[in-house]
């Protein structure tokens, strides 16, 4: 890399196959046909295949270790069995539970995926995947949540998750929380209500991306400081720099893995409660109408 490459080089998305298009629409073409071309395929996307062929295809395999053949021992998980089930039933009780209340067992399939598909895209991301794969003259990995358009993917479909589940088990009590007050006042508040279910969204999908965008960028500018050096004031002056700015990117490496874990939770976290303030609407109406006759 050269010293006065873009920091940001290792963090965009790098296409691999490009169609030329013309969607018709200029706000249409700048958000899908970037100087009139939609990539099919890019570094970022492999990323998000291979952490779905991880998960559907790698993951199932390795939860079907158990201690032994009996009757007891098929049912109790050994290694990484064990510590997926342990988040699994951490998820389940702590997290989905009180948000979901009888709800759970319907959504927590979700949940755990969201929470897996997630950790597993920024875990790859810390590998160095792109550098082995130029090595052979491809570029493919990268991290993809450190892209807008893969989060905001993820936060629509808790959107919709949000709204379809809402309408198909609330019903009217859901619709109807989108005006908390004198059907008078739905001219206003409605549209307020919308606001803020699309404010919900843009925070999961923003939220994840800025923190995965931010780390991976701090350690390119790091990484930039040596190049920068050794060009400017020769090897010893290279070798002066990188000493504690290779001591500066172990550190933030070990940040980022906490990050990755941390970003995988909160969006799980957030997505959980979502989904339960829509699904379990007319529940909180019920208990509120309690509490006030008490």
């Amino acid at each position: 890399m050269l010293a006065s490459a873009s920091p940001l080089e290792h963090v965009v998305q790098h296409p691999i196959v490009e169609v030329d298009a013309d969607l018709g629409n200029p706000v249409l073409n700048l958000i899908f046909a970037k100087d009139g071309v939609i990539t099919i395929l890019s570094d970022q996307i492999t990323a998000l295949i291979i952490a779905a062929i991880l998960l559907v295809f790698f993951l199932p395999g390795s939860l079907r270790k158990r201690r032994g053949t009996d009757a007891i021992g098929r049912l109790i998980p050994v290694g990484f069995a064990n510590a997926v089930e342990a988040v699994c039933d951490y998820i389940r009780k702590d997290v989905a539970r009180p948000a979901l209340g009888e709800q759970t067992d319907r959504f927590i399939k979700y949940v755990w995926s969201v929470f897996f598909f997630v950790l597993t895209v920024n875990l790859l991301g810390l590998l160095p995947i792109p550098a082995v794969s130029t090595v052979f003259g491809g570029h493919i990995g990268g991290t993809a949540t450190a892209n807008i358009y893969a989060t905001a993917t993820l936060a629509l479909m808790t959107m919709f998750m949000m709204v379809f589940n809402g309408i198909r088990l609330g019903g009217m009590a859901y619709l109807a929380h989108f005006c908390p007050g004198p059907i008078a006042l739905a001219p206003l508040l409605v549209p307020v209500e919308i606001i803020g279910l699309i404010a919900k969204i843009f925070a999961l999908a923003v939220r994840l991306f800025a923190n995965m965008m931010a780390g991976h960028t701090l350690l390119a500018v790091l990484i930039g400081f040596i190049l920068s050096a050794w060009t400017a004031l020769g090897a010893g002056g290279g070798l002066l720099i990188a000493i504690p700015v290779v001591l500066g990117s172990v550190a933030i490496t070990f940040l980022e893995i906490f990050v990755a874990f941390l970003q995988a939770y909160i969006f799980m976290f957030l997505t959980t409660m979502f989904i339960g303030l829509s699904v379990n609407v007319h529940h909180g109406e019920e208990h509120g109408e309690e509490a006030h006759a008490h």
